[in-house]
């Protein structure tokens, strides 16, 4: 089987700190702990310029900028939100969305009508339709729209790709993903609050997703089961998903529970593990085992916190004048959507979005 996830090979073996061409001028839409982390990684690329970043606090846009080097920063004032005075910022040619999930196809949107171009992080909505929105937008502006799901650019993982296409493993029958941890049960923080969009689905599902799908493809069914707090966001589901071959996956989200972070893909003739911390989303590590072969391990080295890679892929993009990742293209990212979509209505999780 031939994954399109697989990026090109000349794609996985470049340095990803290497320049690709002329300087591409980034804005940054909120100054949260993603943000900071992202925007750590994004300064590690030469031809990328920190140009603004916005929150809706003076005091906090002003510490960003500072702390990273940002040209400008923007805040709420009387007249208009701090994201809304950085998209008329002309300087700025594409931002990065760091907002809560709820948040994202409001400010997705007026970036897209101000002609900005959108790096927006996972999920790229809450639901597949304001998805569906959201690219029909971009896509009438000829403009660069991508959900932000950077494990799908780390070696690691498309190593792990390239080795269940390639038969090394032979067919793969079954894969299991989980990642879990406790989250202090806070209803005012975001991974809990309903208004947010909160809840281990839409913040922890896309990672196992991403083995099941990269090596399975689409499922042809999923059977879904959680736990519901007093509010109504999901703290732990299990998804099972059902392929017309006879192939499942079974993947695990919780943010109740502590667990490993593993990933393993199983087949006729061997399995690929991710192993190391945090692996099903930052793996820096495989171990293979095929035939009558010994196990061997695979290394790899981790840029930064690893979010250099998707960074790499939005600048070549936007240098190359590509409307959207061949990588990440955004009929996958309305796919997850619909998805989880269904697994929702499975589990009775719904949104304030979804009204």
């Amino acid at each position: 089987m031939t994954s399109p996830f697989i990026a090109r090979p000349e794609l996985l073996d470049a340095d990803p700190r290497t320049a690709t061409g002329r300087p591409v001028r980034w804005g940054v839409v909120a100054t949260g702990a993603i943000a900071a982390t992202v925007t750590a990684d994004l300064a590690q690329l030469p031809d990328a310029v920190l140009q603004a970043v916005s929150s809706r606090r003076a005091d906090k846009a002003a510490a960003f900028a500072d702390q990273f080097g940002f040209a400008a920063s923007y805040s709420d004032t009387g007249e208009q939100l701090g994201y809304q005075a950085l998209l008329a910022d002309p300087e700025v040619e594409v931002v990065y969305v760091a907002t809560p999930h709820a948040q994202h196809a409001e400010v997705v949107r007026a970036a897209l009508t101000a002609g900005k171009s959108v790096l927006c992080e996972k999920p790229v909505t809450i639901n597949a339709r304001e998805a569906q929105e959201l690219v029909d937008l971009a896509r009438e502006r000829g403009l660069f729209l991508m959900e932000a799901l950077w494990t799908r650019f780390l070696p690691a993982m498309q190593r792990a790709l390239q080795i269940a296409a390639s038969g090394e493993i032979g067919t793969v029958h079954w894969v299991t993903a989980e990642v879990a941890f406790p989250a202090p049960l806070d209803p005012t923080a975001r991974i809990w609050a309903r208004a947010d969009g909160g809840g281990a689905l839409l913040d922890l599902a896309v990672y196992p997703l991403l083995w099941a799908w990269g090596t399975l493809g689409l499922p042809d069914s999923v059977s879904a089961v959680g736990t519901l707090n007093a509010e109504g966001v999901d703290a732990q589901n299990a998804l099972t998903l059902s392929y017309a071959s006879g192939a499942q996956a079974q993947l695990t989200t919780s943010l109740l529970a502590r667990s490993p972070h593993t990933a393993m893909v199983c087949g006729s003739e061997g399995w690929v593990r991710a192993t190391g911390p945090d692996s099903v989303y930052r793996p820096t590590r495989l171990d293979v085992q095929a035939g009558d072969a010994e196990v061997r391990t695979e290394e790899f080295e981790l840029i930064g916190s690893g979010y250099v890679h998707e960074l790499r892929e939005v600048t070549r993009c936007l240098q190359q004048g590509l409307a959207e990742s061949p990588v990440m293209p955004l009929e996958h990212s309305l796919a997850t959507m619909r998805l989880l979509d269904g697994v929702r209505a499975q589990l009775g999780v719904v949104y304030p979005n979804d009204l």
